[in-house]
């Protein structure tokens, strides 16, 4: 389970910042994670639950913001696309869609105290 790996890296994130800013807990952090991104949001939960465990996460909540695939042809423009569709072929021109987001995974902000 790679989550695990993820939400380690995750909270030593915010323990730098916390430690940066001199803060004694943290309170919130929130994630966006795009749908292609291959990250299981059950699986991020569970691990953000067992590691934040004596830390100064221990009473943090976790949001997760889910970043939708956006797509464009780079003929016509933003084109539609489903999620779990990845033929990534524009049904218009039948030329390649370019991935402008849904594979990221990012740590939007802390909050701390």
């Amino acid at each position: 389970m790679h989550e695990m790996a993820i939400v380690q890296s995750v909270l030593d994130i915010a323990f730098s910042e916390a430690e940066k800013h001199s803060a004694r807990k943290i309170n919130k952090i929130k994630l966006r994670i795009g749908e292609l991104s291959g990250v299981v949001r059950d699986s991020i939960e569970f691990a953000f639950e067992v590691l934040r465990q004596g830390t100064p996460a221990e009473e943090a909540l976790l949001e997760i913001e889910p970043v939708p695939l956006k797509v464009v042809c780079r003929e016509c423009g933003p084109a539609e696309t489903k999620a779990g569709d990845l033929t990534l072929i524009c049904g218009t021109c039948g030329n390649g869609l370019e991935i402008v987001s849904g594979r990221e995974m990012k740590v939007e902000y802390i909050d701390l105290e």
